[in-house]
């Protein structure tokens, strides 16, 4: 599948840093919009990824929220489970900036349900959406990063491999697979001062969550009750965690696995 790469803003000199961010889309999480949110307040260039190319419109209303300097955000819309549409959305990036310095993999979605309940379908369609996607953009964005001997990488996990909550198996057996290219990643690029982490949510506050709490939801209930602290993470949150391994600051942490979950599940 091809992807369409808009560039709604007008281009500006070299960014000071470059991110790319995948899953930055209208979908009910969240999650990817306040990821690039914050490193658009970090002063960071961000290309907005998605499949949906709504994703266009999402970051031109971030950009303007954040009060982001002109030229620093673009889109790319197209399926990143694709190994050719991930390079020329790469592509893309260094075209317009010539540059990427941080990589967040947020793209991904989980069919959820008891595992007898999956088909052949549901699961590919839940590995290639988590993992694949996660592979293919640190295989098109590592060689840049490695040419400049400096990257930061941020995949999203799920903390959901040690809670073990309902019908999450086939779920973690994509973000498992993330969680193993982090570590290997991370020590197989170290000395280009490229670091690779996970930052794993727990059941995340999003609209959709408070909609089926307040309708006495019983899975929703059930995944509150193994958060310690009651609630789900707020994306800010999350976010912030990302926004902080993004920096110079996190150079020295590499190949984690950081769980946001309220004491969900401890080592």
């Amino acid at each position: 599948m091809d992807g369409t790469d808009s560039t709604r803003h007008a281009a500006t000199p070299a960014a000071p840093r470059v991110a790319i961010v995948t899953g930055v889309g209208r979908g009910i999480g969240g999650i990817g919009r306040g990821i690039a949110a914050a490193l658009l307040r970090d002063g960071i260039a961000v290309m907005a990824a998605d499949i949906d190319a709504g994703v266009e419109s999402v970051i031109h209303d971030l950009a303007g929220e954040q009060g982001a300097e002109p030229g620093l955000a673009a889109a790319f819309a197209g399926d990143l489970s694709d190994q050719a549409t991930v390079r020329a959305m790469v592509d893309a990036t260094i075209t317009r900036w010539g540059r990427v310095d941080v990589l967040v993999n947020n793209a991904g979605s989980g069919v959820i349900r008891p595992f007898l309940e999956h088909d052949h379908e549901s699961l590919v369609a839940t590995l290639a959406r988590n993992l694949w996607t996660t592979l293919w953009c640190c295989h098109a964005v590592l060689p840049h990063m490695v040419a400049r001997n400096h990257g930061r990488i941020i995949n999203i996990g799920a903390d959901s491999l040690r809670t073990g909550i309902p019908g999450h198996a086939g779920y973690n057996a994509a973000k498992g697979g993330v969680v193993g290219l982090t570590v290997g990643l991370a020590r197989e690029f170290a000395h280009h001062d490229i670091t690779i982490n996970t930052v794993s949510p727990c059941v995340v506050n999003t609209q959709r969550l408070r909609d089926a709490l307040a309708a006495d939801n019983k899975r929703a209930e059930e995944f509150i009750r193994v958060v310690p602290k009651g609630r789900g993470a707020e994306i800010g949150e999350i976010a912030d965690m990302v926004s902080f391994l993004a920096r110079e600051a996190s150079a020295f942490i590499t190949g984690q696995d950081i769980s946001v979950n309220g004491g969900a599940a401890a080592p």
